[in-house]
């Protein structure tokens, strides 16, 4: 087919040519004027990229400021696989750095995801060394490491957190809102390679800081508590121990230590049951460390003194049960300081029907028996007292020497900073307060004091709690020389906490106090179920009195100098 003539063919040329043109003005008006906004936005989204900006988490220190828990900074590695071109290279350069599985790495390298993790919470150092190498597609993001300087120190107490830095126990996950602050971010533009444009679009939002929280425990009295009760622990083959240090005069505990315990910077390699506080969660009858409730009470009704005088039989028998004491023995002739002394369960149900079971009742709520300590831990044990209305003909004899009634580590102590503390009953406390980024201080709120006893009823039962560590006392192994030490022995049937039944083996414990004329400390130690040896006086008085000579010789508490009260245990010659 022919065209005709040029200029025929140079019309249809032009007009081909407009066309064209048309054509290419209109896409590029739908591009520039229609969707130029929209376009232009999807492709610097492409380029654009948020990261978090981690807020510092507030570190856990204690009464003087030492670090329990801190945070480092730290760097998450991550990867836009679409910009890797050589996975296999790239994984042979990171395995060496971060001694990962070179097969490992091939597969988190691959794929077409944009944002992938390949490692977390890397040293500063560790990154410097891999952005040195400068792999396409391979970045970080700042983050955080929480580190626990003193690994297994209080970690009972302070907690730890989870993978995602959120408090997962302890004061750490009690604290958590306080502690973590609020994350910022930051968006910055990427050019080629993935590589951030230093000149181009950037917008950053501050991270505010956490704040960190001050506790009441003396890292050094912690220290020397944890390892008494661990080497007890091992040597008695017990299955656990706790101490518990106080101050009764503010409720300050100062030392909250258990065995077995865990290191907080491996806490998920940890048995579940060593991650808790056994100190608050697990609850025990306290047995004979119960008596100076039951003691205080009568005393402190005016139904007797030390000197008041029981004849305590071989057997008594009440309900349906005939009770003994821990040793067989004939008649015997003790005044309520031998009571106290010997640790006579017939003389303390003797002593307890003076002032009858609800009596009883109502004082040991008053100590806290039954009722929360304050502390508002996570996995608190409150123990437990049965109501009176519930009390059957063996249970008062059986509450009145501490059986049939639970308590955890905590309260046991704050019973005996109660007689310490001339009968006040200060709530314990375990956190001094909150440190503010500003410098600001938010302290708690006054603890709930309790007159649960008179001043002259204390003196008098912290007379005859030095009875028990003299001559002829259950407690002799707790005596410190230089000061005088007031203090009760318990051996308490186990109760086996997966069936609540009674096994073979037995709680030992030890609670004192000293100087027991200006009472500054109390201590209490316990051990649930040791296969070496069985009594309080044989297995945990010796730990109070290591701890105990450690705290005053560290919080520079000197002797009184007076000399203790010389309390007759029997009388008439028996």
């Amino acid at each position: 087919m022919r065209l005709g003539n040029p200029a025929r063919r140079g019309g249809i040329l032009t007009l081909l040519v407009v066309i064209a043109l048309t054509i290419f003005a209109a896409r590029l008006i739908d591009l520039q004027a229609v969707r130029g906004e929209s376009l232009a936005a999807a492709a610097l989204d492409q380029r654009l990229r948020t990261v978090p900006i981690v807020a510092g988490r507030g570190s856990i220190v204690d009464i003087f400021g030492e670090p329990l828990a801190v945070t480092v900074e730290a760097r998450n590695l991550t990867v836009d696989q679409t910009l890797v071109t050589d996975p296999t290279a790239v994984a042979i350069a990171l395995s060496p750095i971060l001694r990962m599985d070179i097969g490992e790495l091939i597969s988190r390298l691959t794929g077409e995801r944009r944002f992938v993790y390949v490692a977390k919470e890397l040293t500063p150092d560790t990154w410097r060394r891999i952005e040195a190498l400068r792999l396409p597609g391979v970045f970080s993001e700042e983050t955080a490491r929480r580190i626990y300087p003193g690994e297994d120190l209080g970690a009972n107490v302070i907690g730890f957190v989870g993978a995602d830095g959120i408090g997962a126990g302890g004061i750490e996950y009690a604290y958590d809102a306080v502690l973590a602050g609020t994350a910022g971010s930051l968006t910055f533009e990427r050019g080629p390679g993935g590589r951030v444009i230093p000149t181009a679009q950037r917008e950053q939002v501050d991270a505010t800081a956490g704040a960190s929280v001050q506790l009441t425990i003396d890292r050094d009295i912690q220290h020397i508590a944890q390892s008494a009760i661990a080497a007890q622990v091992a040597s008695s083959r017990a299955d656990s121990g706790t101490v518990v240090v106080m101050d009764p005069r503010t409720g300050q505990i100062l030392a909250l230590a258990e065995a077995p315990t865990f290191d907080a910077n491996s806490a998920g390699e940890a048995a579940a049951g060593d991650r808790g506080n056994r100190a608050l969660s697990a609850v025990y009858e306290p047995g004979s460390t119960s008596k100076v409730m039951t003691i205080a009470a009568v005393v402190d009704q005016g139904m007797a003194t030390p000197y008041s005088t029981f004849t305590v039989p071989s057997g008594l028998k009440r309900g349906d049960k005939v009770f003994h004491d821990s040793e067989p023995h004939g008649t015997l002739k003790l005044t309520l300081a031998g009571v106290m002394a010997k640790s006579s369960n017939m003389g303390t149900i003797l002593a307890a029907e003076r002032i009858g079971g609800r009596t009883l009742y109502e004082y040991l709520k008053k100590f806290g028996i039954g009722e929360e300590t304050g502390l508002n831990f996570p996995g608190e044990s409150s123990g437990k007292v049965p109501k009176y209305k519930d009390w059957t003909a063996t249970s008062f004899p059986t509450i009145a020497f501490g059986q049939g009634l639970s308590v955890n580590a905590v309260q046991a102590a704050s019973v005996y900073a109660t007689i310490a503390n001339d009968g006040l009953r200060v709530q314990p406390s375990l956190v001094a307060g909150v440190l503010n980024a500003d410098g600001s201080v938010e302290r708690p709120p006054a603890p709930v004091v309790t007159q649960v006893v008179s001043a002259e009823t204390a003196k008098q039962v912290r007379a005859m709690l030095e009875s028990v560590v003299g001559e002829g006392g259950t407690g002799t192994n707790a005596k410190i020389p230089g000061y005088r030490i007031g203090g009760k022995t318990g051996t308490a049937m186990y109760v086996d906490p997966t069936c609540g039944c009674y096994r073979d083996g037995v709680v030992a414990s030890f609670i004192g106090m000293a100087p027991t004329d200006d009472a500054q400390l109390v201590v209490a130690v316990s051990l649930v179920n040791p296969r070496i040896g069985r009594y309080g006086g044989e297995l945990a008085a010796p730990i109070f009195k290591k701890v105990m000579t450690y705290a005053l010789q560290a919080r520079q508490i000197p002797p009184t100098g007076t000399r203790p009260a010389n309390l007759a245990l029997t009388f008439g010659g028996g």
